[in-house]
């Protein structure tokens, strides 16, 4: 049955996720954290920054990783080719159509009416980190790593990689201090 599950879970992000990567997370996170619970937030936005730091499709690599976590190797493959299956068909399919259709006004308006809805799906995922990182970090460092990340991306024009690689690194590196005394109560039982 894990199998299946795993199956439905990748062919319907494979499917439903038009326009790649960007528009393919909502529909893995949506699959993962709230239908099956393979994974919570937290442990989903490890996944995510550390498949936007290797190369490749991102749906490719969180479907194989994700996957074999949760069947083994056999679950590996089966989330790799349930996620891009359903792709290869559509493109068969669609590219021996398309050169009939693709001057037609409908085609055109139905291509650009999709940048919208990916771009209102990436702001919902986008939202809902800031507010696991704000209940975590705090408003003043959630705000800095935004802010921080935007003048690195935005202004320096660093790659993404880059920066998901060094924040990381930082968080490997860093070691949070326990407050004065916790160590003391942790002795006596307290805490």
């Amino acid at each position: 049955m894990k199998q299946l599950d795993i199956s439905i879970a990748f062919f319907r992000s494979g499917i439903l996720g038009y326009g790649g990567g960007p528009s393919s997370i909502p529909l893995v996170h949506k699959e993962v954290v709230e239908r099956f619970k393979w994974m919570d937030d937290d442990e989903f936005g490890d996944v995510l920054a550390l498949a936007n730091t290797l190369p490749g499709p991102i749906n490719t690599k969180m479907a194989g990783y994700i996957g074999y976590r949760v069947g083994g190797y056999l679950g590996m493959v089966n989330a790799i080719l349930s996620s891009i299956l359903p792709t290869i068909l559509l493109m068969i399919i669609l590219l021996t159509s398309l050169s009939s259709v693709k001057d037609l006004p409908w085609v055109a308006g139905m291509t650009k009416a999709v940048v919208p809805v990916v771009g209102v799906m990436m702001a919902t995922l986008t939202w809902d980190f800031f507010r696991k990182s704000y209940q975590t970090l705090g408003k003043i460092k959630a705000g800095l790593v935004v802010v921080g990340s935007l003048l690195v991306l935005e202004v320096l024009g660093i790659h993404p990689g880059i920066l998901i690689a060094a924040i990381l690194i930082f968080a490997l590196v860093k070691r949070d201090k326990a407050p004065k005394g916790a160590e003391k109560n942790v002795e006596r039982g307290v805490g």
